[in-house]
């Protein structure tokens, strides 16, 4: 246990001058993500507490009522100034707002990306902050679609195929010359396509600016301004794509965008296209895209695939215009750790009086649930 932490019943070393913040959880949570060393970092301006919590815990739907989990959280939460849910938290509801007017900021930590474990319309109306950092694990899945662009670019998928089946590749200067990837290769100063620009989207432009590249999106939930914050074009989905060289998508899934890439969307896509999903399979739709691919004029790289795990006999696993991964882009060791220290930023910013970065907006939920987009 990290020092300072006290996790029985809700009992704080009190420090009248620094912010208490609490962690409610379950224990699989609060291992993988408060790591000592992330402790820590928020002990150095705040005091921290924990309680473990088991309520049932899904992507897609709020926890259940429970009347005494809510009373535990009530308990503990009633001497903090900041509350942090995570997997196994009941809901953050009016009526827990209501009995804890002491918290100023709720966030939910990693796991709920519809933030149904946070009441953003009552922590408004009551002028507490809500605020989320399930984005943690997005800079693993903008690093990804970067290294499967420029993989589909060098057309790398079909020639480790070959070279792993024992074929010579290239074993004469000009049987490369009509190879997608010597006709492509290069990043640099090429056309990009971007499907959603929330989290990923804009890790993957910070990534992208040494390419020297220019970059069309599309997504209706950015305000007008983002464009030319990040020197990108913002355009309709048709646009991006039939005009770039390389399109990816990052798009959330959700009843809007469930199927939003069909036959005819993907057949906007010019010869040459690379086309690279790290996103969710549901976007796309499978057997479109394997009619297209069989064309065999145009490269995909996907880490994502409707339906997972992909099956064994569908065609794209053996296709040489295909590179596929079996949804790894945003898994690893470093994601838990990283939700905690965003969260830990958040609260910093918070109670030294600085605007925090993350907040839950309505242009926010209505994206991540698929509802129309707020005015311009």
């Amino acid at each position: 246990m990290c020092a300072g932490i006290n996790v029985s019943e809700g009992l704080f070393r009190m420090s009248t001058d620094r912010p208490q913040i609490g962690l409610a959880c379950n224990r699989a949570s609060y291992e993988q993500d408060a790591l000592p060393q992330g402790v820590e970092r928020l002990q150095v301006f705040a005091d921290f507490h924990y309680e473990q919590f088991d309520e049932p815990s899904d992507w897609n739907e709020a926890p259940p009522p429970n009347a005494a989990a809510d009373a535990k959280l009530i308990e503990f939460a009633s001497g903090l100034d900041g509350l942090i849910v995570c997997h196994g938290s009941p809901r953050i509801t009016a009526e827990i707002l209501d009995a804890v007017p002491r918290v100023r900021i709720v966030g939910e930590l990693e796991g709920d990306r519809f933030a149904q474990r946070i009441d953003v319309a009552a922590a408004s109306a009551r002028g507490v902050r809500a605020v989320d950092t399930t984005h943690g694990s997005s800079f693993g899945v903008s690093e990804w679609a970067l290294a499967m662009t420029m993989i589909g670019l060098r057309n790398a998928g079909s020639l480790f195929r070959r070279m792993i089946a024992g074929e010579t590749v290239f074993a004469e200067p000009g049987e490369r010359l009509d190879d997608p990837g010597y006709l492509k290769s290069e990043l640099s100063g090429r056309t990009v396509g971007i499907i959603g620009v929330g989290h990923i989207g804009r890790r993957l432009l910070e990534l992208l600016r040494p390419f020297d590249v220019t970059v069309y999106a599309h997504d209706p939930y950015v305000p007008p301004e983002f464009a030319d914050i990040y020197g990108i074009t913002m355009t309709t989905l048709d646009n991006v794509m039939s005009l770039p060289e390389v399109v990816i998508c990052l798009v959330p899934l959700t009843p809007a965008t469930t199927g939003m890439i069909g036959r005819r969307e993907i057949g906007l896509m010019q010869p040459g296209t690379v086309f690279v999903n790290v996103s969710r399979g549901a976007i796309v739709d499978s057997d479109a895209l394997i009619e297209r691919l069989r064309k065999n004029d145009m490269i995909a790289c996907l880490d994502v695939f409707d339906p997972e795990p992909v099956p064994v006999d569908s065609p794209v696993r053996q296709m040489h215009n295909v590179f596929l991964t079996p949804h790894v882009a945003g898994v690893n060791v470093l994601g838990g750790p990283r939700f905690f220290s965003l969260m830990t930023d958040e609260m910093e910013r918070f109670f030294s009086g600085h605007e925090t970065r993350y907040d839950l907006l309505p242009r926010t939920l209505a994206n991540r649930r698929g509802a129309p987009a707020p005015p311009r």
